[in-house]
């Protein structure tokens, strides 16, 4: 697919770090499957995983974290 940030580049297949932001806290997921633009870098994950590091992130606010370093496992 084409990367709608840049309109350039072609996306691929890949493993990306997710970092999500709320109040206070930050939570980092790394290895997560993504397509990702070959030109800028920017990434999309599908639904699925999108849905399972929502689920990582919730999980780790609940246990009140301030910063947290998840790897992703599906």
């Amino acid at each position: 697919m084409n990367c709608v940030i840049c309109k350039m580049g072609e996306t691929a297949s890949g493993m990306t770090t997710v970092s999500l932001t709320r109040g206070e806290s930050t939570i980092l997921v790394k290895n997560v499957p993504a397509q990702i633009c070959q030109n800028c870098g920017e990434y999309y994950l599908s639904d699925e995983v999108s849905a399972h590091v929502m689920e990582l992130a919730e999980h780790a606010l609940q246990s009140n974290a301030e910063v947290e370093v998840i790897a992703y496992a599906a």
